[in-house]
């Protein structure tokens, strides 16, 4: 049966019919791997947006050589496709309506930010700071 509204319990299906968890330990490694999901997407968030910086800068030491620019565009090219279709996936899990769910992937999103994006801050290189999570 799916659900239109919120609800809070064990039984979950999760994006595909085979994720179906019928027990609290299956329902509870669900919610971690939500939580390991969602903190993976800020990750390559941030290895993107890193890489998307040093791709186009031109003033940095670390500039690449004019012949890998392209690659390094095509490269960032796809880490933007990887990372809109963890997002995404993101997006349809909390599409399960599970409290418990919506609680993991927002848990998630917020230590993955603090851990990956908000600490190693150090200088002023992010071009775009999206909130979204399929963005």
């Amino acid at each position: 049966m799916m659900h239109l509204t919120l609800y809070w319990g064990k039984n979950v299906t999760l994006l595909v019919d085979s994720w179906k968890t019928d027990s609290w330990l299956s329902y509870l490694l669900t919610l971690l791997s939500c939580f390991l999901f969602s903190s993976f997407y800020q990750y390559m968030e941030d290895r993107r947006l890193r890489f998307r910086s040093l791709s186009s800068s031109s003033t940095t030491a670390v500039s690449l050589l004019p012949k890998y620019q392209r690659s390094a565009k095509i490269a960032t090219a796809v880490l933007f496709g990887v990372n809109s279709a963890i997002g995404y996936l993101l997006m349809l899990a909390l599409m399960s309506f599970n409290g418990g769910v919506f609680l993991a992937v927002v848990s998630g999103l917020v230590v993955g930010y603090l851990f990956f994006r908000l600490i190693d801050d150090e200088e002023p290189w992010v071009v775009i700071d999206n909130a979204c999570a399929c963005a």
